[in-house]
């Protein structure tokens, strides 16, 4: 089970993935490799801001099961619509662990081969004392996948390979 720190980051992490194409019509698919993926986040209150970085290993079957996945999200409702241009926004609802989290955000395919995401979430109660998140995403393609990677590993900057499901 998440606990609710875990569980709120986990969510307003997936809100800045790409729009999925079940939910949005048909965003390109992206280019199948390894992605860097560059964030800010910013926490309310006390405007806490955070940086982060990490190279994906993506497929189309891997980014299918996410869209999956994120569909199915207990507790939640999605709308979202094509802006036109590549620009898909989002609003959702959802109550994780107790927490009722309201998000908008706006996805823009660049091409297959950037994306950017914006993404704002309120938390009602506080989810560990935090009322408010604001999340700025960029992910770029860099090239092929290294050899110890598979879809969905992740590679943060400390070079340690962290497999997917693990």
């Amino acid at each position: 089970m998440l606990t609710r720190r875990l569980a709120g980051a986990v969510f307003i992490t997936a809100l800045a993935l790409p729009v999925p194409a079940a939910w949005a019509g048909h965003p390109p698919k992206l280019k199948e490799g390894l992605w860097d993926v560059r964030g800010q986040r910013l926490e309310m209150p006390g405007n806490k801001r955070s940086e982060f970085t990490y190279k994906l290993c993506r497929d189309h079957a891997y980014d299918k099961a996410a869209d999956r996945q994120l569909e199915n999200v207990k507790g939640c409702l999605t709308a979202v619509k094509d802006e036109g241009g590549g620009k898909f926004s989002s609003a959702s609802t959802c109550t994780v662990s107790g927490t009722r989290i309201v998000s908008n955000g706006v996805t823009v395919y660049l091409s297959e081969t950037v994306v950017h995401s914006e993404t704002q979430a309120s938390f009602s109660p506080p989810l560990d004392g935090k009322t408010e998140e604001a999340l700025v995403e960029d992910q770029q393609y860099v090239g092929k996948c290294p050899a110890a990677m598979r879809p969905g590993d992740l590679l943060p900057p400390d070079g340690i390979v962290r497999h997917h499901g693990q």
